[in-house]
């Protein structure tokens, strides 16, 4: 793989590597769907359905004004309520590593069950490394998801109907306003709960400030696609 790239916004590595026009899309774990929704003002003939299981999260994007061409569905990456061969791509987006690892071979299953012959899985998911990594790890260590989402990932294509078609480092740049901001976004999002109290919360602001300052803290978030084809059976 070439060195990674940097990126303001993920858009442009996914639009680089797959062809959007008029593609039937699933995004497997959506949160605020955001990229799918600048994908639908660009191609608007795009038909995209956007499964979410949070409930808080899924209550907002219904709340939310509603974008042409995007369908929210509460449900799971393990059991897309979908017919087979619905979608021409499923995208995860940072969602594998949220699944439980027992039930992430099961959604890689039900992504080639929801992709037509041909059609292409976009699984991007954070590497396990930079500043802003070592300041999460104090209260939420993913070591052991991430890996395991990538060995999910391999035991797919060597058991399932897949072709890796390309593998994509890029940085994406992140920035917090001061702590507040950066607490407020990490340490109390309604998909986790984490057991925090006073000492560990000094803990991570100790980390977290040699980072910031008089303009915030900024970050690259190191990222690795792989894009995978789903063959006929």
């Amino acid at each position: 793989m070439n060195p990674p790239t940097l990126c303001q916004d993920e858009y442009e590595v996914l639009s680089a590597l797959v062809p959007l026009a008029g593609r039937r899309i699933v995004e497997l774990g959506c949160g605020d769907a955001r990229l799918v929704r600048g994908v639908l003002q660009r191609h608007p003939d795009c038909r995209v359905t956007a499964l979410e299981v949070d409930t808080v999260q899924h209550a907002k994007n219904l709340a939310a004004p509603p974008t042409s061409g995007l369908c929210f569905v509460d449900g799971r990456a393990e059991a897309v309520p979908a017919p087979d061969a619905s979608f021409d791509l499923a995208l995860m987006l940072k969602s594998l590593h949220h699944v439980p690892i027992p039930a992430m071979a099961q959604a890689l299953a039900e992504a080639a069950r929801v992709l037509a012959p041909g059609g292409l899985l976009y699984v991007s998911e954070p590497v396990y490394d930079g500043g802003l990594n070592d300041i999460v790890r104090l209260y939420n260590n993913e070591g052991t998801v991430r890996a395991a989402a990538q060995a999910a990932l391999d035991d797919a294509l060597a058991r399932g109907p897949w072709t890796e078609v390309v593998r994509h480092r890029f940085v994406q740049p992140v920035r917090y306003a001061d702590f507040a901001d950066f607490e407020r976004r990490m340490l109390h999002s309604s998909f986790a709960t984490y057991r925090l109290d006073d000492a560990l919360v000094e803990r991570v602001h100790a980390a977290f400030m040699p980072h910031c300052g008089p303009d915030g803290a900024a970050f690259e978030r190191p990222l690795l696609v792989r894009l995978l084809r789903r063959e006929a059976a």
